[in-house]
C-alpha cells in the first residue's frame, strides 16, 4: 500500500506545475498605512500565488487580497506592486494611474481564464497568448488553491468578474480544479454577459487519485481544504455543484487505451484525472486529445478546440458536435 500511494505521489508531482514552490514565499503583513509605489519606486513582487486571491481587474492591472492578512495589493502586468493597504486604497492608486496615463475603458469580449490546483496563472500564459490573437481580451485569474475551499476560490472569482466592467461578452476557460471553481461561482449570481465556458481537464464526479493520496495526512495538509474537495465520494462537494447555466464545451486528455497514463486509476486518463470523470451531462461539445494532466494547457489540439468553442460554439471543425447526454 505505501508503495502504491508513493508512486500515485510521484505520478501526482509529474504532472502538476514546479512554480508554485518557486513562487510561494509568505508575504510580509502590510503596515497599516499604504505605500504608494507608483512609477520607478514600483516593487516587484516575489510571488507568493498561493497566498492571494485576484478581486479587480482593468486591462493588465489587479487588486489581489492576501488570504492571511486580508490586506490588498496592486499589480501591473509584470507582477510590480504600485499600491497595498486597504481595498479602497488601492482603488484610490489604480484610479489615480488610469488617469494620468489616460487609460481608456475596457470593451469588447473577454476572457477569464483559472488555473488547477498548486499552480498559478501562468500556467495559463499560451492560452493567454491565444485568445488575445483571436481578438478576446484575456485575464489571468489567480486564487490560493492551497489555502481555501472550492466555494470561497468561487467568491474570489465572483468579485473579479464583477469588476470587468465596459466588456460586451464573457467566456471562461478553466483547467482542472479551475472547473469546479467555475461549477460553484454558478452556483451564486453567475453575470449574464458569460455566454460560454470550456472545462479542461476537471475532475467533474472526483479525481480517483485523490482518493488514494489524500489517505496521506501530510498530503491531506500540502493541498488544503480544496484538495479534500476533490474527492470522488456521493456526500462530498463536488456532486452538489451545479452546472454552469451557459453553453459549456469538456476537454479532456487521453491516451486513447483502457489503461489510461496512470495504472492506478481506472479507465484512459490524462495521468491525474480519468476521462469518464471529466464528462458531465449537459454540455454541448466534448472532445479528448492525447496529453497528460499538465500539458493540456499547452497543447496545440486543446487551445485551437477551446478558442473555436469560445467562437463557434463547437469544439472541432471537422465533425459535429458531441454533447453529453448522460454520464457513462
Amino acid at each position: 500500500m505505501l508503495r502504491r500511494l508513493f508512486y500515485c505521489f510521484c505520478a501526482w508531482m509529474a504532472v502538476t506545475s514546479t512554480e508554485a514552490v518557486a513562487e510561494d514565499i509568505p508575504k510580509p503583513i502590510a503596515p497599516k498605512q499604504p505605500q504608494a509605489l507608483i512609477g520607478e519606486s514600483a516593487m516587484k513582487t516575489m510571488g507568493g500565488r498561493q497566498f492571494w486571491g485576484d478581486v479587480q481587474f482593468f486591462h493588465g492591472w489587479r487588486i489581489q487580497q492576501n488570504v492571511f492578512t486580508q490586506h490588498y495589493r496592486l499589480l501591473d502586468v509584470n507582477d510590480n506592486r504600485h499600491a497595498w493597504g486597504t481595498l479602497k486604497e488601492c482603488q484610490d492608486a489604480l484610479s489615480e494611474i488610469r488617469t494620468r496615463n489616460k487609460l481608456p475603458p475596457m470593451q469588447g469580449n473577454g476572457v477569464i481564464l483559472l488555473h488547477g490546483m498548486l499552480r498559478s496563472s501562468k500556467c495559463m500564459s499560451t492560452l493567454a497568448a491565444a485568445a488575445k490573437e483571436a481578438g478576446i481580451q484575456p485575464f489571468l485569474f489567480d486564487y490560493p488553491s492551497t489555502q481555501i475551499a472550492i466555494p470561497d476560490a468561487a467568491g474570489y472569482l465572483a468579485k473579479s468578474i464583477q469588476s470587468l466592467e465596459g466588456l460586451d461578452e464573457l467566456y471562461i476557460v478553466a483547467h482542472s480544479m479551475g472547473g469546479l471553481v467555475t461549477r460553484a461561482y454558478f452556483a451564486k449570481e453567475p453575470d449574464p454577459r458569460i455566454k460560454r465556458v470550456v472545462m479542461i481537464g476537471t475532475p467533474n464526479h472526483g479525481a480517483e487519485l485523490a482518493d488514494l493520496l489524500y489517505q496521506n495526512p501530510i498530503i491531506r495538509t500540502v493541498t488544503g481544504p480544496g484538495g479534500r474537495q476533490l474527492v470522488t465520494s456521493d456526500a462530498g462537494l463536488i456532486p452538489m455543484l451545479p452546472i454552469p447555466s451557459c453553453e459549456f464545451a469538456v476537454i479532456a486528455g487521453a491516451r486513447g487505451n483502457s489503461a489510461g497514463w496512470n495504472p492506478f486509476i481506472p479507465g484512459d486518463d490524462d495521468g491525474t484525472v480519468t476521462v469518464e470523470s471529466t464528462r458531465l451531462v449537459g454540455a454541448a461539445d466534448f472532445a479528448t486529445v492525447p496529453t497528460t494532466h499538465t500539458f493540456l494547457l499547452s497543447n496545440p489540439d486543446a487551445i485551437s478546440y477551446a478558442l473555436r468553442f469560445l467562437n463557434e460554439g463547437r469544439l472541432c471543425a471537422d465533425r459535429a458536435c458531441q454533447p453529453i447526454t448522460a454520464h457513462e
